[in-house]
C-alpha cells in the first residue's frame, strides 16, 4: 500500500512537505502542492483514515443508529441530518446492530445520534461518561454530553384522541408500538390520560409493533369484536393504520362510517388513501436537522439545550 514516504521519495521532498501539501497547508507553494498531488494520484495513494484520526482526534463522520431501515419513515429524517452535516463538512453513516456500537469507543465516528432501542441507556451513559457526544431521539437522558431531541408525543396523542372523540361516543381502540419504546409508551400514556376525561366508552389496547402486519392483525380483531356500532381507532403510527386500511378493504366494514382511524407520523402514502388517513404531523426533516445541529455544537463544546419537535393534526377528508 502506497504511503506518504513513497510519495516523498519520488518527489524528492521530506515527509512533512508531503503531509503539508496533501492537507492543504499554506506552508508549501501551490506549485509544490500540485506536483505532490499529481504524484500521489499517479501512485494511487489512499489516505489512511485511522492514522489521520489518531493525529487529529476527528473523523468528521457522525453515526445515526436506527433499529431498522424498513418502512417509509426514515427518508426525510436522514435528509435533514445529511443536509445539516454536509454544510459543516461532516458526513453521515447509518448504523444498525450491536457490533456497530463499537464505532463510538473506537472513535471511528466523532459522535452519535440514537433512534435505536437496541442501544441501552446504560451503555449510552457509559460512553457519555468517557466523553463521547450523543444526541438521543427516543429516550430521556440527563448528562452533560447527551442532548435529547424528542417529539411532542403527549400533545400529538391528545390531538388524536380529541379528533376521534369529536361527535363520537363508542368503543375506542388503541394499537400500540413495540414494547418498551419511548414514543409508543408516551403516546399510549397520553391517550389513556385524555380518554379518562370522557369515561363513556370501553377502551381496548391492542399490542402492535409499528408494522403493517400488526395493523392488519389489529383490524382482524376489531372485525371479530364488531357489534354493529361505529368504533374509533388510534394507531400509534401510520404504518399500522395503513395495515388496517388494507385489511378493512376486504371486509364489509367501511372506514369513515363504521371505523374512524387516525395514525401518527404523516407518511406520504396516507394522503392517497380513501378516505385520506387522519394523522399527527411533525417535520421529520427538522427533527434530523436539529439533531445534527445539536450534535455538532456538542462536538465543539458549545452550550446546547434540549429541544422538542412539535406536532399538529391532519384530519381525514
Amino acid at each position: 500500500m502506497v504511503g506518504i514516504k513513497d510519495i516523498a521519495k519520488k518527489a524528492g521532498v521530506s515527509i512533512s512537505t508531503v503531509s503539508y501539501a496533501l492537507n492543504g497547508s499554506p506552508k508549501v507553494t501551490d506549485a509544490t502542492r500540485q506536483r505532490i498531488v499529481a504524484i500521489a494520484d499517479e501512485l494511487n495513494y489512499i489516505p489512511n483514515m485511522a492514522a489521520r484520526t489518531l493525529k487529529t482526534r476527528k473523523t468528521k463522520i457522525v453515526g445515526i443508529y436506527l433499529a431498522n431501515y424498513s418502512g417509509v419513515f426514515y427518508g426525510e429524517l436522514l435528509h435533514g441530518l445529511t443536509d445539516t452535516l454536509l454544510a459543516k463538512s461532516y458526513e453521515l453513516i447509518v448504523c444498525s446492530g450491536t457490533k456497530a456500537h463499537r464505532f463510538l469507543p473506537e472513535r471511528m465516528i466523532d459522535g452519535a445520534i440514537i433512534l435505536d432501542i437496541g442501544f441501552s441507556t446504560e451503555e449510552l451513559l457509559e460512553y457519555a461518561d468517557r466523553g463521547h457526544k450523543i444526541v438521543v431521539l427516543d429516550r430521556e437522558i440527563e448528562h452533560p454530553n447527551v442532548r435529547q431531541i424528542l417529539l411532542d408525543n403527549k400533545a400529538g396523542a391528545t390531538l388524536a384522541v380529541d379528533y376521534l372523540k369529536t361527535g363520537f361516543s363508542g368503543k375506542f381502540y388503541i394499537v400500540t408500538g413495540p414494547t418498551n419504546t419511548y414514543d409508543s409508551e408516551e403516546r399510549l400514556r397520553a391517550a389513556l390520560s385524555e380518554l379518562e376525561r370522557f369515561r363513556d366508552e370501553e377502551v381496548i389496547v391492542i399490542p402492535g409493533d409499528f408494522s403493517k402486519a400488526t395493523g392488519e392483525k389489529a383490524a382482524q380483531q376489531i372485525e371479530k369484536e364488531w357489534a354493529g356500532e361505529p368504533v374509533a381507532v388510534f394507531a400509534l403510527n401510520d404504518e399500522m393504520a395503513i395495515g388496517m386500511y388494507n385489511y378493512f378493504a376486504k371486509t364489509k366494514l367501511v372506514i369513515g362510517r363504521d371505523v374512524k382511524i387516525i395514525g401518527f407520523d404523516n407518511t406520504e402514502v396516507g394522503q392517497y388513501l380513501q378516505p385520506r388517513l387522519a394523522t399527527i404531523e411533525y417535520s421529520k426533516y427538522k427533527w434530523g436537522a436539529v439533531a445534527a445541529e445539536k450534535l455538532l455544537k456538542l462536538l465543539e463544546d458549545e452550550t446546547v439545550a434540549d429541544e422538542i419537535i412539535y406536532t399538529s393534526l391532519i384530519p381525514s377528508k
